[in-house]
């Protein structure tokens, strides 16, 4: 059975799903789908599971991303990026060290206001979908994870660009970062380039593989455990891995090493991965068994 992951450089222009076509089309596997969206201007990391391991997404998904972005300030677009139509244009003076403390306020839990164009909904319907169709709705808040935010450039003039990088949790809008960052400036910012170096441990330039590449996907299959390698690990015996093959619950013993309230992967002897289980104190509980 063939299943497993692929860490594709998507290259700007494409769609995540225009991606999970091409790998379907590459493999000949209809059961594909991608660990995150990245928009259409973005390049960088797309992990595809493909096969029945689609399942074991979500456990992708939850890990930091980190991105290395470019945006105008000045500038305000109805997107967010440079793919909207301009609505203002003010010009913005700031030195290097001012943008660095306004960076600083931005590290750890932050409100951010999502976008519209994003694919959240409102009543059922996907934001992007209203925008398309000139509406703005309003937005809640949510609390986001930005790990590290780091100043790489600061151009010069009356629109200056800034190159940034940031590690941020899941469901952060790395263009709503920028207009924040400029809001606190008091101005207005979009993105220019945006590119997703890593998805947890899965980095671009050590798993990526090009779509123009595609032939050669064998060679750069993930297996399942190494896919999901962020997460901790138990090996077990061979009949502790028949109760989790049959999705049994575990008090005690190997199966509760792993930090508390954390998924794990559960390993057989030869490495493979057989489930993900999540400790819940002394207990072991299953969240997905892979079918053998």
């Amino acid at each position: 059975m063939t299943r497993g992951f692929l860490v594709i450089d998507k290259p700007s222009g494409m769609t995540s799903n225009d991606v999970v076509m091409s790998v379907k089309r590459a493999t000949g596997i209809k059961k594909v789908g991608h660990a995150g969206t990245l928009d259409p201007l973005a390049t960088g990391v797309v992990v595809v599971a493909v096969g029945p391991v689609t399942r074991l997404i979500r456990f992708i998904q939850d890990q930091p991303k980190e991105y290395e972005a470019t945006a105008q300030f000045g500038v305000s677009t109805d997107t967010l990026d440079s793919e909207g139509a301009v609505l203002s244009r003010e010009p913005m003076e700031f030195s290097e060290d001012e943008l660095n403390q306004v960076a600083a306020r931005f590290v750890g839990t932050v409100l951010q206001v999502p976008p519209m164009v994003s694919a959240l909904k409102h009543q059922g319907r996907r934001l992007y979908e209203l925008a398309r169709q000139g509406e703005v709705v309003e937005r809640q808040a949510r609390p986001v994870e930005i790990h590290e935010l780091q100043i790489e450039a600061v151009g010069t003039g009356p629109y200056p660009e800034v190159e940034f990088r940031v590690v941020c949790g899941k469901g952060t809008y790395v263009r709503s970062l920028a207009d924040d960052l400029a809001a606190a400036l008091g101005g207005s910012a979009h993105l220019t380039a945006l590119r997703r170096t890593r998805t947890g441990s899965l980095r671009v330039e050590t798993h990526g593989l090009e779509l123009d590449d595609l032939e050669n996907w064998e060679s750069r299959f993930l297996t399942p455990s190494e896919a999901l390698g962020d997460l901790p690990a138990v090996t077990v015996g061979e009949e502790t891995a028949r109760g989790v093959a049959h999705g049994m619950r575990f008090v005690g013993g190997e199966m509760v090493t792993a930090p508390d309230q954390s998924a794990m992967r559960v390993l057989d002897e030869s490495g493979d991965l057989l489930a993900v289980y999540r400790r819940d104190g002394d207990h072991a509980r299953p969240e997905v068994v892979l079918a053998s």
